[in-house]
């Protein structure tokens, strides 16, 4: 597992700096619609709304480490948002395109100029992860090898342990609707099962057409499946599906991350998953 320092870092130059590569391997249609889940009229209005948050980030994350005072604010997101959009809406695509990227390239020279042990501040890792981190997973249009790995490494990794500290434990199963962490840990695990299936036989069959099983249905068959199971046994099998998940995905060709079926898949039972189950 990378240093926070390095962990942002390589979120910049991996996930962000192929971003819009990505994105713009898919058909219009099916690019556009995904945009559109995000709530945006067209990608480049969400690029606008990524960059204003960098430039917003930036010199607070730098100034935090230099222990120098900086303005503090109380956002209205939406405003923010909104003026992000508004701000480089009659800019020419390729000049803002070259923003976006400068933008990228400057943030990734600041970060490396930080001294590591500043990334261990609260303060700073609330931005890093708002801005850079978990934003990838909020603006997710297109997935990246590195992003599910990234989420299977550094985030399901220690959730076990994490649901350990929580001092909520109850409320927050409640809120999930399992009446044990095992429960939800086979429901996880299974969902990762289903979709190994799924992408194994779309990589066999270019013509084969997934038909998803009942949610319901399949939560609840996973539950009987593992009643009797040890509350250890879960766990330890939670851990050796993560692994077997972390091989999987390394050794999946690049094609799969452009086969609709299987990058959406991935992206909602690993990446987005992680995010519906969050701890807080």
């Amino acid at each position: 597992m990378p240093n926070y320092k390095q962990r942002t870092i390589n979120f910049l130059e991996n996930e962000w700096g192929t971003y819009i590569e990505r994105f713009s391997r898919w058909p219009a249609d099916y690019g556009h619609e995904r945009v559109h889940k995000q709530g945006y009229d067209q990608f480049r209005d969400m690029l606008a709304h990524i960059v204003s948050w960098w430039e917003e980030a930036m010199p607070i994350i730098v100034a935090i480490a230099e222990e120098r005072e900086y303005p503090r604010k109380k956002y209205d997101f939406d405003s923010f948002n909104a003026e992000a959009v508004t701000k480089y809406k009659t800019w020419p695509e390729s000049m803002f395109l070259a923003h976006f990227e400068k933008t990228r390239q400057k943030a990734v020279v600041d970060l490396k100029s930080i001294y590591k042990d500043s990334f261990e501040n609260r303060r700073i890792q609330n931005w890093v992860n708002g801005v850079f981190i978990s934003h990838a997973r909020e603006h997710l249009v297109a997935l990246s090898r590195f992003l599910t790995l990234d989420t299977l490494e550094n985030e399901w990794s220690t959730y076990i342990q994490r649901f350990d500290a929580l001092e909520n434990k109850e409320e927050f199963l409640q809120k999930q609707g399992f009446k044990k962490i095992e429960d939800l840990l086979v429901h996880i695990a299974g969902w990762w099962d289903e979709g190994i299936k799924l992408a194994k036989n779309v990589l066999a069959d270019a013509d084969f057409v997934y038909e998803e099983p009942d949610t319901d249905k399949f939560n609840a068959d996973l539950l009987v499946l593992h009643k009797n199971t040890s509350a250890a046994d879960v766990r330890r099998l939670f851990e050796s599906k993560r692994i077997e998940m972390i091989d999987f995905v390394r050794d999946l060709p690049e094609s799969a991350f452009e086969n609709q079926t299987i990058e959406n898949w991935l992206a909602m039972d690993v990446v987005e998953h992680y995010d519906e189950h969050a701890l807080g």
